[in-house]
C-alpha cells in the first residue's frame, strides 16, 4: 500500500476546493493512513490537523439506520411491516397529484421505504408539520413527536413507487425513539456511540465543543447571492470558480433542543466517527471488539432495494452505477460507474463534504471530512473513491 495518490488529492482538493479537509483509512481493524491539508479557518489561517469537530450532516442517516438495523435484527419490526402499526399517524396517507388534488394513498408506507427513502416524504424543513410539532412542544421539537406530525404533510407518490431524497431517516429516528421509550440521542449513545468508544459524536453541540470546531463555510460560485438549498446542492454542486464564505456553525435541520436530527444531526471529529466506519467494514464488530451488527445485517445493509424505475430517479451524477441498499448507496455496476471501487462498497455523504467509504469485503473503512457546505460532489466524490482505491 501507498497512500501518497490519497495524500496529494487531498493537498489539491485544499488548494482550490475547500478551505481544509482530512481523511483516515482503517483496513482490516487496522489504521494504515491518517492526513489533513489546508486550514481550519481561512481568516485565521489555523491549519487544518483532523481533529476538529465538524458536522457531518447526512452522514449521520448511517448512524440512524444503524440504529434502525439493530432493532430489526432483534425483531423489534420487519422491513415489509407497515409504519402505521407503530405510528398510527400514518394509517391515512394523502398523495399530491401533478394537478395539485389529493387523493388517498393506496398502498401504506412500509418501515422499509424509510430507510430506502421510498415512503413519499419530502425534503421541506420549512413545512407547517414541522411547524406545528414546534408549537405542541414549546420549541422543543421533540423527535418522535416531528415524526408524527409529519404524518400530516402530503405525500410526493405512492409509497414504494419511487425514489426520493427525503426526511424518510428523521422519522426513523422518531420511530426508533418510539419503539425504545429513549431519545434518539440516548438509544445511539448506548448501542452504538460508547460499544464502538465513540466519545466525541454529539447531536447538539455545547459551546465547549462549538470551541473545537472547524470553521463552517460555504462555496458561492462567482455571481452567485449565496443562497442555496442544502439538498439540492448535495445532489448537484454548482462549480466553477467563487469564493468561500464563513456561514457559522449551526445546522439549519436541527430545530430544537430536543430534535435529534436522523437526517443531518451528529457534530462528531474524524478519528472518532470513522470508528463506525471501521466496525461496519468489520461485518459489525468494532475496534473495541464490540460487536453492533451481525454480519448478516451488513449485508442486507448493502443490498440495492430499488427498482429499475426507482434506478431512474436514483440520478445524482456522483451515484453512476450505484444503487441503494438500507441507507446507503452501494455500488452495482463498475461498467457504468468507471470507478475502482469494488461491488458492494456502501456509504454515504453530508452537505458539507463529510464522506463515508466502507467496503465489508475488503475490510476498508474511509472517513473523509471538511466542512464546507455546497460541496461540489460530482467532482470530488468519485474522484476521492478511486484514488483511494488506487492506494491499496
Amino acid at each position: 500500500m501507498n497512500f501518497d495518490h490519497l495524500k496529494d488529492f487531498l493537498d489539491t482538493m485544499a488548494a482550490c476546493r475547500t478551505p481544509g479537509n482530512a481523511v483516515t483509512v482503517y483496513l482490516q481493524g487496522k489504521k494504515v493512513f491518517s492526513y489533513a491539508a489546508g486550514y481550519a479557518d481561512l481568516e485565521s489561517r489555523t491549519p487544518f490537523t483532523g481533529e476538529e469537530y465538524v458536522n457531518i450532516y447526512s452522514c449521520s442517516k448511517i448512524t440512524t439506520v444503524t440504529a434502525a438495523a439493530q432493532l430489526l435484527e432483534k425483531g423489534v419490526f420487519l422491513l415489509d411491516e407497515p409504519l402505521y402499526e407503530y405510528l398510527p399517524e400514518y394509517r391515512h396517507m394523502a398523495v399530491k397529484q401533478p394537478d395539485g388534488s389529493l387523493t388517498e394513498a393506496k398502498n401504506p408506507i412500509l418501515i422499509g421505504d424509510l430507510f430506502s427513502m421510498t415512503a413519499g416524504l419530502h425534503y421541506d424543513i420549512g413545512c407547517p408539520s414541522i411547524q406545528r410539532a414546534g408549537e405542541l412542544t414549546g420549541g422543543r421539537y421533540d423527535t418522535a413527536e416531528v415524526a408524527r406530525q409529519l404524518a400530516k404533510e402530503p405525500l410526493s407518490f405512492e409509497p414504494g413507487t419511487h425514489w426520493q431524497y427525503s426526511l424518510c431517516h428523521d422519522v426513523l429516528a422518531g420511530l426508533v425513539s418510539v419503539l425504545t421509550g429513549m431519545p434518539f440521542r440516548e438509544y445511539v449513545k448506548q448501542n452504538i456511540f460508547e460499544p464502538l468508544g465513540m466519545t466525541k459524536s454529539v447531536y447538539h453541540h455545547t459551546p465547549e465543543i462549538e470551541e473545537r470546531m472547524a470553521s463552517q463555510y460555504s462555496f458561492v460560485p462567482d455571481g452567485a447571492d449565496g443562497g442555496f438549498d442544502l439538498v439540492e446542492a448535495q445532489k448537484q454542486g454548482r462549480s466553477g470558480k467563487g469564493r468561500f464564505v464563513n456561514v457559522g456553525k449551526d445546522v439549519s435541520h436541527i430545530f430544537g433542543p430536543e430534535y435529534d436530527s436522523g437526517g443531518a444531526g451528529i457534530t462528531t471529529t474524524m478519528d472518532d466517527y470513522v470508528k463506525l466506519m471501521a466496525a461496519l467494514a468489520g461485518k459489525g464488530t468494532g475496534l473495541t471488539g464490540e460487536r453492533i451488527l451481525s454480519p448478516k445485517t451488513v449485508e442486507l445493509m448493502q443490498v440495492n432495494r430499488l427498482s429499475e424505475q426507482q434506478l431512474k430517479d436514483f440520478n445524482w451524477t456522483s451515484l453512476r452505477g450505484y444503487g441503494y441498499g438500507l441507507g446507503v448507496r452501494t455500488h452495482l455496476n463498475q461498467a457504468r460507474s468507471g470507478l475502482l471501487a469494488g461491488l458492494g462498497e456502501f456509504g454515504w455523504n453530508g452537505a458539507a463534504g463529510a464522506s463515508a467509504i466502507i467496503d465489508a469485503e475488503l475490510g476498508l473503512g474511509v472517513f473523509y471530512v471538511q466542512h464546507c457546505l455546497n460541496p461540489r460532489e460530482e467532482w470530488y466524490q468519485p474522484r476521492l473513491r478511486n484514488v483511494v482505491y488506487g492506494c491499496l
